[in-house]
């Protein structure tokens, strides 16, 4: 059992589409295709946490009309896959899909999605964890929102620390994230959206030139070795 936490960033999939002259939702079909890879590799390496960011609440409503109906349709037949797929109750995996999706995803989309986090959530073994229509940022103001909530109805004085702000955020039964792995971005390292600014206070970064349509497994794998053969440092 690998018991990491690695968290994808799944960047390029539209620059991989332009590159090929193609339309930039062609990009997130065969990058969903390539995670299905990533994923049978994650079962194979016995890799505890994974965590994807399908899309950003930014993606999903700045974006044009079309593109972002493709994601939706995108997102609807991935989950209907996953919840007839034999390997997560063969490898007892535990699905969630976190942010304000419910907000925006259209209802049929939902209620599947729904209908996978319930038939897995008696899986304890692996926890793989969709983020959709999520920002870091958001979920931070709903947690502070939420506290602010507690402390106002509270008949007593409350106090504000580490336990109490994981009880309020959206990704708080996670563990921390030990391994960040952002594809398409060797050139332009960086962070978006306060991306689980929380979950990632001490994370490793692993970049890649690679798009995400065009990681493989093997690619995979060796960013987490890399990550495994680095010597961690948090601030001790």
């Amino acid at each position: 059992m690998l018991d990491i936490h690695v968290a994808l960033i799944p960047d390029g999939n539209r620059r991989w589409a332009k590159q090929r002259n193609l339309a930039p939702w062609i990009g997130h079909q065969e990058g969903a295709k390539a995670f299905g890879k990533i994923l049978e590799k994650a079962f194979e390496m016995e890799l505890k946490y994974l965590t994807l960011w399908g899309a950003s609440w930014d993606n999903l409503t700045k974006r044009s009309k079309r593109e972002v109906n493709f994601l939706f349709k995108v997102f609807g037949e991935s989950f209907e896959k996953a919840l007839n797929d034999k390997r997560l109750e063969e490898n007892q995996v535990q699905v969630n899909v976190l942010g304000e999706w419910k907000k925006i995803l259209p209802v049929k989309a939902q209620q599947i999605i729904k209908n996978l986090i319930e038939k897995t959530k008696n899986n304890q073994k692996f926890f793989l964890t969709f983020l959709i229509g999520y920002n870091g940022d958001k979920e931070m103001i709903d947690c502070i929102n939420k506290i602010a909530d507690l402390a106002y109805n509270s008949k007593s004085k409350i106090k504000v620390d580490e336990n109490l702000i994981s009880q309020n955020l959206w990704t708080g039964f996670l563990p921390p994230v030990d391994l960040i792995i952002r594809t398409g971005s060797e050139k332009d390292p960086h962070n978006s959206a306060g991306f689980m600014m929380w979950k990632t206070i001490y994370s490793q970064f692993y970049f890649t030139k690679t798009y995400f349509p065009a990681l493989t497994p093997r690619e995979f794998e060796k960013a987490i070795n890399n990550f495994l053969s680095r010597e961690r440092r948090t601030g001790k």
